[in-house]
């Protein structure tokens, strides 16, 4: 089975303090409308963080600062692995402009399971939010 690894910002108000984290509804392909966090393929030579930062740039309009690791997810879908490291991270520049995603909204603990998240994110939004403020 084929393995893609990616990277994932678990876009938060504060990375010290996790009170709303940021989440975008997929606005194509076969997992159109259910909703991840943004990010995506490790180029070749890249690392992670540069690669995370190429895709919020990219997918976002935005700069980040990149935090502490906030999960490692591996999970088979029918016909890949995905290998998903996802990491704290805030906006330093810019604002968000949704320039690939079907939706974006901020989520607070109260509703972060209020959305369809992709089915490799569940367990990581699970952890998530016992790790949130309120």
């Amino acid at each position: 089975m084929n393995t893609v690894h990616v990277v994932a910002a678990v876009i938060c108000d504060s990375i010290e303090r996790r009170r709303r984290i940021f989440a975008t509804a997929r606005g194509y392909g076969r997992f159109k409308g259910l909703w991840e966090f943004p990010g995506g393929k490790v180029e070749a030579g890249e690392t992670s963080a540069e690669a995370l930062k190429r895709e919020i740039a990219e997918e976002l309009g935005c700069t980040i600062r990149i935090g502490p690791v906030a999960g490692v997810v591996e999970y088979d879908y029918p016909d890949f692995h995905l290998s998903m490291e996802c990491f704290f991270c805030e906006v330093t520049e810019g604002e968000i402009d949704l320039r690939e995603a079907a939706e974006g909204r901020w989520l607070g603990k109260e509703d972060l399971l209020s959305v369809e998240w992709l089915p490799a994110d569940i367990a990581l939004v699970n952890d998530l939010a016992c790790r949130m403020d309120v």
